[in-house]
C-alpha cells in the first residue's frame, strides 16, 4: 500500500516497523527499505527480499546525532569531527559497532555504517520509527534503485508493509560511505567527494578507490 508523506503516513510507518514489518521510504538520496535495526527477524526480511548477499552488512539512517551512541562504540575524535563537519548530509560513517547489534545487520564484520540525513521530512519519518531505520536500496540486488514509491512497488510487489511516497527522487549518486572503524578509508565514492573528504581529514591520509580519469 502506498500512502502519502504527512503525519498519518508516518504514524502508519510507525506501527508497522514497531510490529517488525518492512516499508519503502525515500531516503535523503534513493528510496529505501527500513525495519528496525535491532529486529533480527526483520533485518533477515530485508535480506530475503533483496535476495542480498549475507557478507554485506546493512546501512542505518539515524534521526539524531544522540542516535550514534546506539550503534557506534566509542566512537573516535576523527568520527566526531567528520560528523560535524558533514553532517547532516549524504556520508554514511563507518564505526566499531555496539557489541549487542545483531550480527544480521553487520554481516559478521563488527562495523555499522550509519548517516544523518539533511533532509528534515526523512528525520522526523526516522524519529517516528524510533530514531534509526535501515536504508538498504529499495531494489532487488544488481537492480538500479527506485527513484519512485511506484518503483519500490513494482519491485516488491509483496513484503512491505507500507510505502512512504515523497515523490521522485533528486539525488544521482548515492551516499559516500567512508570507514573510520580504524585508518580513514573510502569504501564508496557518492555525493561528498573525495577531495571534501581530504580536506575534512586532513594530515589522515585515506585509501580507497579513486576516480577514474
Amino acid at each position: 500500500m502506498i500512502v502519502k508523506d504527512n503525519q498519518r503516513g508516518r504514524e502508519n510507518a510507525a506501527r508497522v516497523i514497531a510490529n517488525g514489518g518492512v516499508i519503502a521510504f525515500r531516503t535523503d538520496t534513493f528510496y529505501g527499505l527500513g525495519v528496525d535495526p535491532l529486529n533480527q527477524k526483520a533485518v533477515n526480511a530485508i535480506r530475503e527480499l533483496k535476495g542480498r548477499e549475507e557478507a554485506k552488512p546493512i546501512l542505518l539512517l539515524i534521526s539524531d546525532v544522540s542516535e550514534v551512541a546506539r550503534f557506534i562504540a566509542s566512537p573516535s575524535a576523527l568520527f566526531k569531527a567528520v560528523a560535524i563537519h558533514h553532517w547532516p548530509g549524504p556520508i554514511t560513517l563507518v564505526g566499531v559497532a555496539c557489541p549487542q547489534l545483531p550480527e544480521e545487520l553487520t554481516a559478521g564484520t563488527g562495523t555499522i555504517g550509519v548517516r544523518l540525513p539533511n533532509d528534515e521530512n526523512v528525520r522526523t519519518l526516522v524519529r517516528a520509527c524510533g530514531g534509526a531505520l535501515t536504508a538498504t536500496s529499495a531494489n532487488l540486488s544488481g537492480s538500479p534503485p527506485a527513484r519512485t514509491a511506484k518503483d519500490a512497488e513494482k519491485y516488491f510487489p509483496r513484503g512491505l508493509g507500507l510505502i512512504i511516497d515523497s515523490g521522485e527522487v533528486s539525488a544521482t549518486q548515492p551516499s559516500t560511505v567512508l570507514d573510520l572503524s580504524g585508518k580513514p578509508r573510502l569504501i564508496r565514492a557518492g555525493i561528498v567527494t573525495r577531495e571534501d573528504l581530504e580536506r575534512t581529514l586532513g594530515p589522515y591520509s585515506l585509501t580507497g578507490p579513486k576516480p577514474v580519469r
